[in-house]
């Protein structure tokens, strides 16, 4: 889950299960590891939650990327994974629609036929600066 607060250069991540989000920034890729994950959803009613969220900076200009486990198990032929957070890296920086199309065609390149073997989501959102 993820909060982007209007008023401050800030997002809330809280972590249930999913893959971190990447946070691009001026050619580089942060990874927004939370310090206390939560456990799955369907989960929580088992055992104590404990949802927290933790902040992190989100300025003008930078980019989230959101993605289900299908994006990175994508495998090529030798049987490596997709190396998402290179892949993005080498994305130039042309909006977060951009990015998107950049990163679905590479992955699909990276696998034998284009097959996944899984569902992929992908979500990515952009921090725009306020108008004066």
């Amino acid at each position: 889950m993820l909060d982007v607060p209007d008023g401050e250069p800030s997002l809330r991540v809280v972590s249930c299960g999913h893959p971190p989000p990447l946070l691009l920034r001026g050619g580089r890729v942060v990874t927004l590891q939370v310090d206390h994950p939560a456990p799955p959803l369907g989960l929580s009613e088992f055992m104590d939650a404990g949802f927290a969220a933790q902040s992190f900076p989100f300025e003008a200009g930078d980019v989230v990327l959101l993605y289900t486990d299908g994006v990175i198990e994508a495998r090529d032929a030798s049987g490596a994974f997709y190396p998402l957070s290179e892949r993005a890296a080498d994305w130039p920086g042309d909006g977060p629609q951009a990015l998107l199309r950049h990163l679905c065609a590479d992955r699909l390149a990276h696998t034998p036929d284009g097959f996944l073997g899984d569902d992929a989501a992908m979500v990515a959102m952009e921090r725009v600066g306020r108008p004066s």
